[in-house]
């Protein structure tokens, strides 16, 4: 299994608009691809407009499933006129 923490900073003042968009993203994500097992937004409590994503994925496959899908491209879209800059994205390795 891999995991993946992507750091998203967001705009002053767009986190709640940011919230519901992946919200949005994060049902189709569990709906539509088996090959994810999380897929959890979190917010920091120091820097309110930074945001984690805590995703775990089967296997690279289910990744690129994930990246290539229309529902992560187009709400992907969404999320991104909300955002301060590029996430900043680290896989791991899962110990099982």
């Amino acid at each position: 299994m891999l995991g993946v923490v992507a750091t998203i900073k967001v705009q002053a003042g767009k986190g709640p608009d940011f919230e519901a968009v992946f919200l949005r993203l994060a049902a189709k994500v569990r709906a539509d691809e088996p090959g994810n097992h999380l897929y959890q937004l979190a917010r920091s409590r120091t820097e309110p407009d930074t945001y984690k994503v805590l995703e775990l994925y089967e296997d690279q496959a289910a990744v690129e499933a994930h990246r290539a899908s229309d529902h992560f491209r187009e709400i992907g879209r969404e999320m991104g006129a909300l955002m301060a800059g590029r996430p900043d994205v680290e896989v791991l390795d899962a110990i099982n």
